[in-house]
């Protein structure tokens, strides 16, 4: 396999370009997926984030109760922390199962990782795509598309690893400052990119940063 890395900020048209890889049939790993699967009840997630936060994170329909969860931890970093210490190795483990059922094929494997800037983990990656767009851009379409007030969006982009940041990781950069046909044009570059990659030796032999700590 070829196992790359997507990032991107809130608003930067990560699902889109992610969404348009699978169209191309590459194998998407979605981070954020995995979170969801393990934060169903009766999940490892599930009950470890239960078992210190309190079951006023249940919904009364036995779901965790997402924003709740958000409000506990948006304005309070030692919460934010607890929780990515509780659950990010649990992501981090299905991850590399997923990865590792498809290391021994030839195709494109794309894992839609939000917030790799913000961690310091290891995945195997070989390389990584990070989609580009100006803040006032990203917070205009957060605005417009998402409905969000454009204090909660600057607030949620301040909140994450800045632009120069994530384009410090990138080895591909998809520039989603223009139209939706400058973007196509911009997945079908990043996917010729991908083409041309060397096969990811798989197992990673460079330890994460789980390992260490341990």
């Amino acid at each position: 396999m070829r196992y790359v890395a997507l990032t991107g900020g809130i608003g930067s048209g990560k699902s889109t370009v992610s969404a348009r890889l699978a169209e191309l049939e590459a194998a998407i790993i979605d981070a954020d997926g995995v979170a969801r699967d393990l934060q169903k009840p009766g999940g490892a997630a599930f009950e470890a984030m239960v078992g210190h936060f309190g079951d006023g994170i249940v919904g009364d329909d036995g779901e965790l109760d997402r924003p709740s969860v958000a409000t506990l931890v948006f304005n309070d970093k030692e919460a934010l922390a607890t929780l990515n210490k509780l659950v990010g190795p649990l992501i981090r483990t299905e991850i590399r199962r997923r990865a590792t059922e498809l290391a021994h094929t030839d195709g494109i494997v794309i894992l839609d990782i939000p917030l790799l800037a913000e961690g310091e983990h290891v995945y195997g990656n070989s390389a990584t795509a990070v989609i580009d767009i100006p803040t006032e851009t990203a917070v205009l379409r957060l605005v417009e598309f998402r409905g969000m007030e454009r204090d909660d969006a600057e607030a949620r982009i301040r909140n994450q690893a800045s632009r120069e940041d994530r384009l410090a990781l990138a080895n591909f950069v998809i520039d989603n400052s223009g139209s939706p046909t400058d973007l196509e044009a911009e997945i079908q570059r990043c996917w010729q990119w991908m083409q041309g990659l060397e096969q990811t030796e798989w197992p990673p032999h460079t330890p994460s940063a789980d390992d260490a700590e341990s």
